[in-house]
């Protein structure tokens, strides 16, 4: 509690360019949440998760820029659209095997992002171009700035997200995800229906993951597919694999660690190659799988335990 009150107290020292920077940490949490939903608790690798990102980021712009829908709205209504998609996505790949469902989001996070570019919806997504947005106002008249109103905004829409992950994955629907993942037969044969959960993990993975990507779209007041390339997918998830998946903690330390890889190729180059971007991913995953198999979460867990009188 005490945390999150000097967390809620932080515009009231930073700059709007450290709430801006902030605030993308607080976004890339919510995304990492919804995949460590999925691959920690249910042991689905996706590779395609940008999809979603950028699914709840268009979802959000369009009814933002066309249909003049409150940002602050859209967000929910955005995350609700991916939850559909992702629950729809995840029938017809529920008896694939692991490489093959792997292999089926990555195709996803090729494909749904440059769907944006298509003449048939260029004037609702911009095309490749993109789409700006114009900043929102604040809403309900409150004396703040639109960063710092983001910054707060954003850490609402975390902590109630963490709160309903908790409660997901510390009750029936969490012990359900876990023993699919750990035995799938046995799980079957206790009864637990893998055709709803399997999907239903997905579906709600891909919720966290379109509320972030709605968020990016309007902390940022643009979109274009440019932004949302498969190298983002590969971020997610070596992101939650760097904060360690089965731990809700662990999506903060992810999201840490990729505005730091995201700062790194922004200070050092702009034109910086994607190549270059996957060699800090590679990098990163080879040093915590030698050193900390299970992540920073993990590693943060044993040294608390080591101080004296834990």
């Amino acid at each position: 509690m005490l945390l999150l009150l000097a967390a809620a107290c932080v515009p009231l020292v930073a700059s709007d360019f450290q709430l801006f920077r902030l605030t993308n940490i607080l976004i890339y949490a919510i995304a990492l949440l919804g995949v460590n939903i999925l691959v920690g608790y249910n042991g689905q690798i996706s590779l395609g998760h940008g999809a979603f990102y950028a699914l709840g980021a268009y979802a959000a712009a369009i009814q933002i820029a066309h249909l003049g829908v409150p940002h602050w709205a859209a967000v929910p209504i955005a995350g609700a659209a991916c939850l559909a998609a992702g629950f729809a996505f995840g029938l017809p790949t529920l008896r694939l095997g692991a490489m093959h469902f792997a292999m089926a989001t990555f195709a996803l996070g090729v494909v749904l992002p440059a769907l944006a570019k298509h003449k048939s919806i260029e004037r609702w997504t911009g095309g490749t171009q993109g789409m700006e947005l114009d900043r929102p106002r604040v809403p309900f008249g409150l004396p703040l700035s639109f960063d710092q109103w983001m910054y707060l905004f954003t850490l609402l829409v975390l902590v109630v997200s963490m709160t309903l992950a908790a409660n997901l994955l510390g009750g029936r629907v969490g012990r359900a995800l876990v023993a699919i993942r750990d035995d799938p037969v046995g799980a079957e044969a206790s009864g637990i229906h893998a055709g709803v959960y399997k999907p239903a993990a997905l579906g709600i993975s891909a919720l966290f993951a379109g509320m972030a990507g709605a968020l990016a779209a309007t902390a940022l007041q643009y979109v274009a597919p440019g932004l949302f390339g498969i190298f983002l997918s590969f971020g997610f998830l070596i992101g939650a694999m760097v904060g360690g998946v089965a731990t809700l903690a662990g999506a903060l330390y992810g999201a840490l660690f990729l505005q730091l890889i995201f700062l790194a190729v922004g200070a050092t180059a702009r034109s910086l190659q994607t190549a270059q971007i996957f060699a800090l991913y590679g990098v990163a995953l080879i040093l915590v799988v030698h050193f900390m198999p299970g992540g920073v979460a993990s590693l943060v867990t044993r040294l608390g335990r080591r101080r004296p009188g834990a």
